[in-house]
């Protein structure tokens, strides 16, 4: 029996299950009849809603009638046996698939759901026998959770093969969800740089989400043994991650090199840590890392020191840097400050500036209360351009008011 289908299947089972997401974008379709077309949707909407026994009658059903999505069907009755704890039952549809489909585009789900009902019902399961490296990878999942010291030497090798990249980082992803001493002992290794630098970095990224008081010291160490500008990095992120605000302050603080203290100063700042942001900036000599440690005090959103800075830096630039992010942080928060700022501000820079902000916020009624006062013939032209592009009508009122003149 053949069934003609013309669909497109979502990304393989394994991924789905890897991830910790339940399958369910793979659906076939076409076929010429609509009441198959309507059992198989129907048997679709049922197991979305977690309703197996009737998912599978349904899917039974679209079998028996022979006619359309017949494959589809059958991979869906097993997933919804293997939700009832049938396990026989599920590895007998996927063998009746596989034999009646040989050329179905379902079987590398099908030999994935293989594989997890098989490790379900406890049968003995062999990653390395597996010729396919996708589903190898689900199969030594398995295994860690259930023998670790098996599955540890098979990632191992598995992570020093050929695999592609993208593979070797779900098998770290694996290990990095083990509480197993070895595979916490191989994670560790692979950060500390037994490995290529691409699969360094995703190590130390698993290790800040997981086990956080556990690696604290791990990535410490790595840090203070490490020369390499990158990995430091990656540590001051995975710091954060995992909410380490003591270490990254140390680094913004104590690091040598400008650019590590920048990156550190950006990690406080998605930290919220205004205060300490705030002690950096008064001891900090580098302008670079001055200014982004504005930016950081901006994504924490501390409006209050960025407006202290608009008013009292003593380096223009930084000034104009402050008054740059005051104006992207609304009209409610920072207008006033700014139209206070214009109105005692000598620098012709910083004043454009200004108007610049208040632009950005679309604050019509500080820009036209500025330009009544204006007395400096550019600086009122730079103001009415302004507001010639504002679709307010306070701006369109004082506009006509200009032109009545």
């Amino acid at each position: 029996m053949s069934v003609k289908t013309g669909w497109m299947r979502s990304a393989t089972l394994a991924v789905a299950l890897l991830a910790g997401l339940a399958p369910g974008a793979a659906v076939a379709q076409g076929g010429a009849d609509p009441r198959g077309d309507d059992r198989y949707q129907s048997a679709r909407d049922l197991l979305e809603n977690g309703r197996w026994a009737q998912a599978a009658d349904r899917f039974r059903e679209v079998v028996a009638a022979g006619q359309s999505r017949v494959d589809a069907a059958m991979y869906w009755l097993a997933y919804a046996q293997l939700k009832q704890a049938q396990h026989a039952d599920a590895l007998a549809t996927l063998r009746e698939l596989s034999g009646s489909f040989p050329n179905s585009r379902w079987l590398t789900d099908a030999r994935a759901l293989e594989l997890e009902a098989r490790q379900s019902a406890g049968q003995p399961v062999r990653p390395e026998s597996e010729p396919d490296e996708e589903l190898k990878l689900l199969a030594l999942q398995g295994l860690q959770h259930s023998d670790p010291a098996r599955a540890v030497p098979l990632l191992r090798a598995f992570l020093e093969g050929t695999q592609p990249l993208k593979l070797k980082e779900r098998a770290l992803f694996v290990l990095a969800q083990s509480d197993a001493p070895e595979a916490h002992t191989l994670l560790t290794g692979i950060a500390k740089g037994d490995a290529n630098p691409d699969l360094q970095r995703k190590a130390i990224q698993y290790l800040g989400i997981t086990r956080r008081g556990r690696n604290a010291q791990v990535l410490s160490d790595i840090y203070a043994a490490s020369t390499d500008v990158d990995v430091k990095r990656q540590i001051l992120r995975a710091y954060m991650v995992s909410g380490d605000r003591v270490r990254v302050l140390a680094a913004a603080t104590g690091e040598a090199s400008p650019e590590l203290r920048q990156e550190a100063v950006r990690q406080l700042g998605a930290m919220g840590a205004r205060e300490e942001l705030w002690q950096l900036y008064q001891k900090e000599s580098s302008i670079d890392v001055k200014r982004q440690i504005i930016q950081a005090l901006f994504v924490g959103g501390d409006a209050a020191r960025l407006i202290e800075l608009a008013n009292g830096e003593a380096n223009a630039d930084l000034r104009r840097t402050a008054v740059r992010h005051l104006g992207t942080m609304g009209a409610a928060r920072t207008g006033a400050a700014l139209t206070a700022l214009y109105d005692r501000e000598q620098d012709p820079a910083i004043r454009r500036q200004v108007v610049q902000a208040l632009y950005i916020q679309g604050n019509a009624e500080a820009l036209v209360a500025m330009a009544r006062k204006e007395t400096n013939h550019e600086a009122k032209k730079d103001l009415i351009q302004k507001l010639s592009t504002m679709k307010s009508k306070v701006a369109l009122d004082y506009l006509m008011e200009v032109l009545g003149k």
